[in-house]
């Protein structure tokens, strides 16, 4: 079992920055992948980025791709995702997924995040 927490979510104008946390707990050994997912109103989820935890590759929505940054700490077991150059289109809930090797998912509750002016 795995528990997560996320943070940094919020409301930020268009350009503007904000950085997502999760920190996991529990069987963290067991880990494989940490990503962000995010779902906007009306549209399907989808994978934004992911950080395999044991070699630190990444893999990014090509829409995102030069703005937002994913990275790890395995010390903290927290992943987090840098997201600069904000657009209205990013609008979304944000969820965090843990891939185990065992091919178990777990998902943070989610966290919103708005680009308005």
């Amino acid at each position: 079992q795995v528990q997560l927490v996320e943070s940094g979510g919020g409301l930020v104008q268009p350009g503007g920055s904000l950085r997502l946390s999760c920190a996991a707990s529990g069987s963290v050994n067991s880990i494989n992948s940490m990503g962000w997912y995010r779902q906007a109103p009306g549209k399907e989820r989808e994978l934004v980025a992911i950080i395999f935890r044991r070699t630190g590759n990444t893999k990014y929505l090509d829409s995102v791709k030069g703005r937002f940054a994913i990275s790890r700490d395995n010390a903290k077991n927290t992943a987090y995702l840098q997201m600069n150059s904000l657009k209205p289109e990013d609008t979304a809930v944000y969820y965090c997924n843990i891939h185990m090797w065992d091919a178990a998912d777990y998902w943070g509750k989610g966290t919103l995040v708005t680009v308005s002016s």
